[in-house]
């Protein structure tokens, strides 16, 4: 079998890391999600103003925003789609690639270094078979990144999974945190 080239990586074990970068594109902003868009306006003086919680609704239902996502989210608000990209690629806490179902943020900024989060990121890898940062694990489950700091140095190592942040993760602790994610 010849391995798909995904993200320069040579590697069937990566393929579902772009699987979704490849799929026709649907509208997100239709039904219920729409009905979420109008109410969320009337909050906002301008449609440019409510572009980052368009952004987060995108994100929340494809889990990443495409290029698409961010043409469709201009459309709606009446921006051009370079505002748009512009928006999305300066915030990092936009997706620009497919992620997992479950986006797991480690700190290993230094205090929480010293206390062995570098060991959490290797267990974390290794039990979600994501293989290397920032790749998402066959089964579209899990992507794991570093990140410079979550603000908790006083409880090392501290984890965020989606939106829950986790205190005083150790390698020993990463399988119950796992387990309570299925």
């Amino acid at each position: 079998m010849t391995p798909d080239l995904v993200g320069g990586l040579e590697s069937p074990d990566y393929a579902s890391h772009d699987r979704a970068a490849h799929e026709p594109y649907a509208p997100v902003f239709t039904g219920d999600v729409k009905r979420e868009l109008d109410e969320l306006l009337t909050r906002y003086p301008t449609k440019m103003a409510a572009l980052l919680p368009a952004l987060w609704i995108v994100q929340r239902e494809r889990r990443w925003v495409s290029e698409e996502g961010m043409v469709e989210v201009a459309d709606l608000l009446e921006l051009t789609p370079a505002y748009v990209k512009g928006v999305v690629t300066f915030y990092t806490m936009y997706h620009q690639h497919p992620v997992g179902k479950y986006f797991i943020q480690v700190c290993t900024t230094s205090p929480c270094g010293i206390c062995g989060a570098d060991d959490v990121v290797k267990a974390l890898l290794r039990h979600t078979n994501a293989g290397e940062l920032g790749l998402t694990s066959p089964d579209g489950r899990f992507t794991v990144i570093e990140v410079e700091c979550l603000g908790a140095c006083g409880f090392a190592t501290p984890v965020m999974v989606n939106e829950e942040f986790i205190e005083s993760v150790t390698p020993e602790k990463v399988p119950d945190l796992l387990a309570r994610l299925a």
